[in-house]
């Protein structure tokens, strides 16, 4: 095991201020790795160590770390003299939202906020609005964010969670203690691919609000059956509820549209955040413009409250836009070749899985892939909890990281290649996959 000395005693002084030293339980992780530096496809720790990246921070940075286009677009707003101004609007926040709006067919006008959590909450107070309901059906193994109501069901061990049902009701099963148990009482937890469960909780409640991933990313890639989306639109406009896909993970790192775009299965309200502005913080909530412009209703008593000191700050606005602008180069050119580094690393896996006898399955969608240690993709969380080696998926990460290459050392966590990949790198992690699978334990 690498040895990272210097990474340690970072964390060491940081924790006579800091929880535990690291910033948010998510990061908290082994090994103790304290990054310094990132560039392109590359990060290095303090130790000296490099590292080709696979993690992108949870998936933002499509374009790569400090991709020089987009850093040029914030010191110019820097150098210009732009600030926040709490008061009124921009240009920018203009320009940015057109250029979401002309590519997202989603979003006929949008709302920016600052992190996917905080454009959950404004889409789920927007559908209470606009449905006069309080119930919400969200999935099981999704996630959207850290808010209250929602911080449950990612990764329940199914001990806890029970035998699959279906149709019908799955326990709530918070992600830490804090969060009020009433809550739980407008929350109903389904399971991914699965229409009968949502009928069968539309005829039980008034549900104001589904919400989901399209393509389950925090459990991998989990990809949503033939109709599935088709049929959750069908229900939608049946009940009367409001389709909201979070595309926070998916938004912009597959296509300028969006995957709403991709599927063709337009959702009443969607949320994006993280690649839209290539790890900047920045967030929006984009959705048809009669649920949008209550937003700016003149009867207050129809009117959502959202908002935020931060939200549209120039910084994030600059990046989003150059971001949007990079991405849309070349009629999607950067698109192609991350497909292309896609379909080369499922091959180079596949082949690696074939020659160490490891049972194993790659799922992907363009740059975004998860290696799941099993006979078949999984079609829910049930399944992938049932099927899936954790234990052998968190070693083969270990010695992944050891041998250079960062895949986030937690089980069943996607990988993301970004556009400063090149396909040297992505063999050297098809090298590195063959010694980490020989290795057992």
């Amino acid at each position: 095991m690498t040895q990272r000395p210097k990474s340690a005693a970072v964390v060491e002084r940081n924790a006579r201020f800091v929880p535990g030293g690291v910033l948010s339980g998510a990061r908290m992780v082994e090994p103790v790795i304290t990054f310094c530096r990132g560039r392109g496809a590359h990060l290095w720790d303090v130790d000296g160590n490099r590292y080709i990246d696979f993690h992108a921070a949870f998936a933002p940075h499509v374009l790569g770390h400090n991709d020089p286009y987009v850093n040029e677009a914030v010191k110019k707003v820097l150098d210009d003299g732009r600030s926040l101004y709490g008061s009124g609007t921009s240009e920018l926040e203009g320009r940015l939202a057109e250029l979401i709006c002309t590519h997202v067919p989603a979003a006929e006008k949008i709302e920016f906020l600052n992190t996917g959590s905080e454009a959950v909450i404004a889409a789920l107070r927007l559908a209470r609005a606009v449905t006069g309901r309080e119930h919400v059906i969200a999935m099981q193994g999704g996630f959207n964010g850290s808010h209250n109501e929602l911080a449950c069901n990612v990764l329940t061990p199914l001990e806890r969670l029970g035998a699959r049902v279906s149709p019908g009701e799955y326990p709530y099963v918070r992600l830490g203690p804090g969060l009020p148990a009433a809550q739980e009482q407008l929350v109903h937890v389904v399971n991914f691919n699965d229409l009968d469960s949502v009928r069968y909780v539309c005829e039980r409640e008034e549900i104001a609000a589904l919400i989901t991933e399209p393509v389950l990313q925090n459990i991998g890639i989990v990809k949503p059956e033939p109709g599935y989306l088709e049929g959750l639109r069908a229900l939608a406009d049946e009940f009367g509820f409001i389709l909201v896909f979070d595309e926070v993970k998916t938004g912009f790192r597959h296509a300028l549209g969006g995957f709403s775009g991709i599927c063709g299965v337009k959702p009443d309200l969607v949320v994006f955040a993280k690649a839209v502005a290539n790890g900047f913080p920045l967030a929006v909530l984009g959705g048809k413009a009669e649920f949008m412009d209550r937003y700016a209703d003149p009867d207050t008593s129809r009117r959502p409250l959202v908002g935020g000191t931060y939200s549209g700050h120039p910084v994030a606005m600059a990046a989003g836009i150059a971001t949007i602008e990079r991405l849309r180069e070349g009629d999607g050119a950067l698109y192609a070749q991350m497909d292309g580094l896609g379909a080369m690393a499922q091959a180079g896996i596949e082949e690696v899985l074939h020659t160490t006898g490891t049972t194993g399955v790659v799922s992907r969608l363009g740059s975004a892939f998860c290696i799941y240690l099993m006979d078949h993709a999984p079609r829910d969380y049930h399944d992938l909890a049932a099927h899936h080696d954790f234990g052998r998926d968190v070693a083969m990460r270990h010695r992944m990281i050891d041998a250079g290459v960062y895949f986030y050392p937690v089980a069943i966590k996607q990988c993301s290649i970004s556009a400063a990949h090149v396909p040297g790198d992505i063999e050297a992690m098809v090298s590195a996959l063959t010694g980490a699978l020989k290795e057992k334990g």
